[in-house]
């Protein structure tokens, strides 16, 4: 786990830009930094250090292409001794080089496999055998990995700069092309530092991130800044053209015939599987632990490959005393014998950290529970390196209550769809329940679905209404129909569409987004067993009766985890995350403090300040509006810090934790 950047038509007057896009990063890699500079390209990295403490570090560089060529990596510069602006690069040119991010957790397999072909490697590190993998395979080098990933090889023979990016898109990889220059990093900010790039805001994304309350779009909030999608590579070539293509993607195969039992048998296997590469490291590996069954049945999973993990658990303050994540998590770790380290956050902290979560997401974020996340990685952070975390989950095995809806409307299929629509009228000019009901049974599943953000975030007559100068972006489900149009032609039910959607929109731009922004901005991996090409495709061949019926969800999933935890936390409700913000907007202080931002300058800027306000009062005097409320302040708050200030808030003091031991 690290950060990587790098630009292309680079001299070595070009050194202390790199270093600075390098330095901006420096979270992401606090154990070592690597500068590279030849043959017109620049690669520079900040290493955190997991697997080959001493032999993995990057820029890596073999200096031909044979099976024995010599390897070369820099000397690691540690946390205290950073390289110096001025320092040439270390390292030799060679015919390739790779900077990397994230993890290859069968890399021993393929390092096998490359030994029987006579290849020799120097080290017993990911990064060389994925650079050699890729000298001696290609592209096909990523039909063998199984992991997390963001990286570039350079090919001097060639000059062609390979980037990819994993399956799901758990690692980010942001890129621009200036007049010719590539220019690409973990992070935006690194490529802010980048002269040739001159910030503006794309205000298309502005427009889709209120109805999305993530940055929705391929193009980020900063105009002619990409994002590479998931399961993609890009090619850059000496004359500054790029070819992108798909170098994987979803099947489904649903099996009727394996009985129920069979299917949960396969999932726990598979789940095992990936549990057991998630632990490979030359670190100490710790785990996230909630209420819900998915962190506990991974922690549960990794118990059995190491006993002496160390889980870790946040709640709100509010809860506190009362049955909230920080309690059932303490109640299953001492079932499973674990230690569990947790904290309740307090109100003041939460508000103290928002600066700090913008920032660090490099776009405007509007899930609450970002913040959550801020502090229990910086809880993990203390103790371990690395940790196990659960998404994915939901989107693989049916975990979202909405999968529900496309069930409940069938029983009235046979209703003619105006009579549906007229109920639905009915009901809401009468204020009463079911129009959404009604509305939704008369519709398809991509005419009203587009993310979880649905009936949160605003709608495209209130964002236009909101906004002074309305770009025309299109409605969100235009946005989504190229997913739904890919959904339906692989033959998919109206609920696993929306699980198809929600995985290359909700999962890669909400949650995923900010599992890696909350733990690098710590110093530490976060790692996704349940986003692994293998468990993928067991939940690829669950039926839908599997996955979601109008009484469960997760079925099958739930049934696997019980061969880890209890039959009945099996069985518990999906919770999701409760940040108590609906009441706190409510209080005084808390009012006047969004109030000061909904009336200043960039709110005069953006918006029209009178419907701000109206939000803000309708939701002081009973309405829930807190979601709506956090889209905008969040944005406010972000365009601040990156188009007005342009620097980066002061660091809040470290969490206060309270540690349970094993039993």
């Amino acid at each position: 786990m690290c950060g990587i950047c790098g630009f292309t038509e680079a001299t070595e007057r070009d050194l202390p830009v790199l270093k600075a896009m390098c330095d901006i990063m420096a979270h992401r890699g606090p154990d070592g930094e690597g500068l590279y500079i030849a043959d017109g390209i620049a690669l520079g990295h900040r290493r955190l250090s997991l697997i080959d403490l001493k032999g993995g570090s990057q820029p890596m560089v073999r200096r031909d292409g044979s099976p024995d060529s010599p390897l070369s990596s820099p000397e690691p510069h540690g946390a205290g001794e950073p390289a110096a602006a001025g320092e040439a690069p270390t390292l030799a040119a060679g015919d390739w080089a790779i900077v990397f991010n994230g993890e290859i957790y069968n890399y021993r397999d393929i390092a096998a496999e490359l030994a029987a072909e006579g290849w020799q490697l120097k080290t017993s590190s990911d990064t060389e055998v994925l650079l050699t993998g890729y000298i001696a395979w290609g592209e096909a080098i990523l039909d063998k990995v199984r992991g997390m990933f963001a990286f570039a090889i350079w090919n001097r023979a060639e000059r062609t700069l390979f980037c990819a990016r994993d399956f799901f898109g758990i690692k980010p990889f942001y890129y621009t092309m200036q007049n010719g220059q590539f220019i690409f990093a973990s992070e935006i900010k690194c490529i802010l530092e980048h002269p040739a790039y001159e910030r503006a805001l794309n205000r298309e994304a502005l427009e889709q991130y209120l109805s999305f309350q993530f940055s929705a779009l391929p193009e980020t909030f900063f105009a002619g800044i990409f994002k590479l999608p998931p399961a993609h590579c890009l090619t850059v070539r000496a004359d500054g053209s790029t070819e992108m293509r798909r170098f994987w993607r979803p099947a489904y195969d649903f099996n009727d015939e394996r009985s129920f039992n069979e299917a949960a048998a396969d999932i726990d296997a598979a789940m095992r599987e990936s549990v057991r590469y998630h632990n490979v490291a030359d670190v100490e590996v710790g785990s996230f632990l909630s209420s819900g069954i998915d962190s506990s049945y991974m922690a549960a999973c990794l118990a059995k490959e190491n006993p002496a993990i160390k889980t870790f658990t946040v709640g709100f303050a509010e809860y506190e005393g009362e049955r909230d994540e920080v309690s059932w998590a303490h109640d299953l770790a001492e079932q499973l014998n674990i230690a569990n380290t947790s904290k309740h956050i307090t109100q003041d902290e939460y508000w103290e950290a928002l600066p700090l979560v913008q920032w660090h997401m490099d776009e405007p974020s509007a899930d609450p529970s970002a913040v959550a996340l801020w502090f229990v990685d910086e809880l993990a952070s203390d103790q371990v390196k690395a940790v196990l975390s659960g998404e994915g989950a939901d989107e693989f095995f049916g975990g979202y209550k909405i999968y529900q809806a496309p069930l409940a409307s069938g029983k009235l299929d046979s209703v003619p769809k105006p009579l549906l629509r007229a109920g639905s009228a009915a009901l809401r000019k009468l204020g009463l329940r079911g129009a959404n009901y009604l509305e939704r049974a008369s519709e398809e599943v991509a005419d009203w679905y587009y993310t979880n953000a649905n009936g949160v975030a605003f709608t495209v007559e209130e964002r236009n209404r909101l906004l002074k100068e309305p770009t025309g972006a299109p409605a969100p489900q235009a946005v989504v129909a190229p997913a739904y149009q890919e959904a339906i032609d692989l033959g998919l039910d109206q609920a696993t569409q929306m699980q198809y959607v929600d995985l290359f929109h909700w999962l890669v731009g909400d949650i995923l987004l900010k599992t890696d922004k909350m733990s690098m901005a710590h110093s530490l991996e976060s790692r996704v067993p349940f986003l692994d090409k293998r468990v993928f495709e067991v939940s690829a061949t669950l039926p839908l009766s599997q996955r979601v019926t109008p009484e469960q969800t997760k079925v099958a999933l739930r049934e696997a985890s019980t061969c880890a935890i209890p039959q009945d936390w099996a069985q518990k409700e999906k919770l999701g995350f409760p940040v108590p913000i609906v009441h706190w907007l409510r209080d005084d202080a808390n009012y006047e403090r969004v109030r000061t931002w909904f009336t200043g300058p960039e709110a005069e800027q953006f918006f029209n300040t009178d419907e701000l306000m109206a939000i803000l009062d309708d939701h002081r005097a009973g309405a829930d509006r807190s979601r709506k409320i956090f889209i905008v302040w969040m944005f406010l708050m972000w365009y601040r810090m990156y188009f007005v200030e342009r620097t980066a808030p002061e660091r809040p003091h470290p969490v206060r934790a309270r540690q349970r031991d094993r039993a």
